[in-house]
């Protein structure tokens, strides 16, 4: 058993579900906030350290949530069921915006075909 199933295996299987589940809509969020308020407040207001802050802060948090999904990842895999190619497609929608709200809809689901 690895370090990651070992810190997950004492928290029930519902809980997982309920972060993983919370942890695709913050990770979106914190997306739009990053590429569709801060970035474009950022090119309008170039010397502006409030923009810059705000990038710095926003990033960070992105950053946290974007790690937390891909560790949430793995013991989302076992509870699903997923197989490779729908775990590889989890971990890739990580790096496209938005995506990780279509995991939550779609491939987190149990009663899918």
């Amino acid at each position: 058993m690895n370090f990651i199933e070992k810190f997950f295996s004492k928290y029930s299987q519902e809980k997982i579900i309920k972060w993983f589940k919370q942890i695709c809509i913050a990770e979106a969020i914190s997306c739009f906030l990053l590429y569709g308020v801060a970035m474009i407040w950022k090119r309008y207001d170039p010397e502006g350290t409030l923009s810059t802050i705000f990038i710095v802060i926003v990033g960070n948090i992105h950053g946290l949530f974007f790690s937390i999904y891909l560790l949430l990842c793995l013991p989302s895999r076992k509870i699903y069921t997923w197989d490779d190619e729908d775990f590889v497609f989890a971990l890739l929608s990580a790096f496209f915006p938005f995506a990780t709200i279509w995991v939550d809809k779609k491939l987190a689901r149990f009663d899918r075909e």
